[in-house]
């Protein structure tokens, strides 16, 4: 009950200091405002045939009566004051207490790992929003975890095939199943996809953490279309998928990025058309002006993307095959790092999509004039 003391303390100073203000304003000035309207009565008094003597003593006792009674009136209600001061001081050290108390519990909770607590939030002053940036940093924790344990299950998954192939080609070399230099090529394939998802993770670190190091520099939208085009043209064509590019009839100005990012951003949207797009299709890079931005598309008439699944396209090991299987490639973080790295340029990425009519995926950069 400290909290109630020193509530019932401050509201008794507050209410004891008006209550001394108050009596010294009436000892000072009642005599005042009193004499006059006692003079008036003694005069009608005097008129009525009372002596001047006994018409004197009558307002010097008026006088006396009439601030007594203000005093007395003033120290009766002390003990009145107080108690509202106790009742006010109760209730509120009650409130302060009890979120204080929530406030407390939860914390203890959460510092054990349970960001499950939610504070029940009432009213709308500063205590409600108090429980409400709680509870909005419980669920931020709870993300947070929860991301924790999924980043851990997806590297562990991902590790498991390449780990597994690595022992079964030890031991059918050690066994003589497969010669030595066959086993040595076929464990150097798997320590590079080791590798790769290495070098991915420590990519998606530090574009989450905006850490990731730019080149910025002017350059020609329409040359970093091109040169993704040329390089994914013939992949393409032996999946048997048209590649087109659709640049528009004027050069749009220099874009201020970083081209190798820029190709790497490219070249992960090209790789996923790529491989949700079967053969007979149609996959293009397009190109266009949008504001002060150059606007990069590619378009692909695959499968589409479940509206469900749109919101959490972008999260780092989120696939929408459920098995997660690797026959597809990929190691799941590359929208995640495209998103980053288009971010840390300047630029925004979304996504469009229907099922049945394909996926569009489109960023923009800023140009360097601009």
């Amino acid at each position: 009950m400290k909290l109630f003391h020193k509530l019932f303390l401050s509201y008794l100073l507050v209410i004891l200091i008006a209550e001394a203000a108050v009596f010294v304003l009436v000892e000072v000035l009642s005599p005042h405002f009193l004499a006059g309207h006692v003079a008036n009565m003694v005069r009608a008094v005097q008129m009525m045939g009372m002596g001047a003597r006994m018409a004197e003593g009558l307002r010097v006792d008026l006088e006396r009566s009439l601030t007594a009674t203000l005093t007395s009136a003033l120290l009766v209600s002390l003990p009145l004051a107080a108690l509202l001061a106790a009742g006010a001081a109760y209730w509120m050290s009650r409130r302060l207490a009890g979120t204080a108390n929530l406030l407390a519990a939860g914390s203890r909770r959460m510092a054990a790992g349970d960001y499950r607590l939610r504070l029940p939030v009432s009213g709308r002053d500063e205590l409600a929003e108090l429980a409400a940036h709680f509870n909005d940093l419980a669920a931020a924790l709870e993300w947070v975890e929860q991301s924790r344990i999924e980043l851990i299950g997806n590297v562990a998954h991902e590790l498991r095939t390449p780990l597994a192939a690595l022992q079964g080609y030890a031991e059918a070399a050690a066994d003589g199943v497969l010669p030595p230099e066959e086993a040595a090529r076929a464990i150097r394939r798997e320590v590079g996809s080791m590798r790769r998802l290495v070098e991915d993770l420590s990519l998606v670190s530090r574009v989450e953490a905006g850490a990731v190091e730019l080149e910025t520099a002017p350059h020609a939208p329409d040359e970093l279309a091109q040169r993704a085009f040329v390089r994914f043209r013939t992949v393409f064509e032996a999946k048997g998928i048209e590649l087109a590019l659709e640049l528009p009839a004027a050069s749009l100005p220099p874009v201020l990025a970083d081209a190798e990012r820029v190709d790497q951003v490219l070249a992960n949207l090209l790789s996923n058309a790529l491989r949700h797009t079967h053969a007979g299709g149609r996959v293009e890079i397009g190109l266009e002006a949008r504001g002060g931005f150059a606007n990069f598309c590619v378009r692909d008439n695959g499968p589409g993307i479940p509206e469900a699944y749109q919101q959490r396209i972008f999260e780092r090991f989120f696939r929408i095959d459920t098995a997660r299987s690797r026959s597809g490639g990929g190691s799941g973080v590359g929208l995640t790092v495209s998103r980053g790295l288009v971010e840390a340029m300047g630029g925004v990425m979304r996504l469009s999509s229907r099922p049945g009519e394909g996926a569009e995926f489109c960023f923009t950069l800023p140009f360097a004039e601009a």
